[in-house]
């Protein structure tokens, strides 16, 4: 049976994680999947359950917590965020290349249980105060929220070498073709699948 990929990027808030897996899931050189974390917080504007996140109440997520369904979960912003182990199982059987999208602390859990299928991605941004320009323009969350997200900028950089690869996203397209490359160096690529 074929073993598929998965591929962990993390990056602190406005590092450009989002935009970099939007342009990989957008590109034909390599075909993905995405996992999609559940989250306790609201939907932004246009974000719609299941497509950007599966948005349960805290109820919900505390009852998958207690039936051991997450990979990793934790609680980041004020919000809960987990990973499920379901659908990624079920997509490295089949020999799926899985993007995830997780926070420096559920990469480490995540590639504790799945050491050998699994590689990972730091996206640093190329300075703190583009990074805080980055947040301020995207205009998605109050500055009470961008202050709380740069508390945590420290803590997240402190993080980076614990992974496999830090790439600096200083211009999207190299750094998408950077990720590319990355993932095509553990792979070998033939008609969809992983061989």
């Amino acid at each position: 049976m074929k073993n598929g990929l998965l591929v962990i990027l993390s990056s602190p808030s406005g590092g450009g994680k989002t935009t970099i897996l939007n342009a990989l899931r957008k590109q034909q050189e390599i075909e993905f999947v995405y996992s999609i974390s559940a989250t306790t917080r609201a939907p932004r504007p246009g974000e719609v359950d299941g497509k950007h996140y599966y948005f349960l109440s805290e109820d919900q997520f505390q009852k998958k917590v207690a039936d051991g369904e997450f990979y990793e979960w934790e609680q980041v912003h004020q919000y809960h965020y987990g990973t499920l182990r379901a659908p990624i199982e079920a997509w490295l059987r089949e020999g799926k290349i899985v993007l995830l999208d997780i926070d420096v602390n559920g990469e480490l859990n995540v590639k504790k249980q799945l050491p050998e299928q699994t590689i990972s991605i730091f996206i640093a941004p190329p300075s703190e105060q583009i990074l805080i320009e980055r947040l301020k323009n995207r205009k998605t969350e109050s500055p009470e929220e961008i202050d709380r997200r740069l508390r945590r900028l420290p803590m997240e950089m402190n993080k980076k070498d614990q992974y496999d690869y830090v790439l600096i996203n200083e211009d999207l397209d190299t750094c998408v073709n950077q990720v590319i490359e990355v993932i095509k160096h553990h792979i070998q690529y033939e008609g969809g699948n992983i061989s």
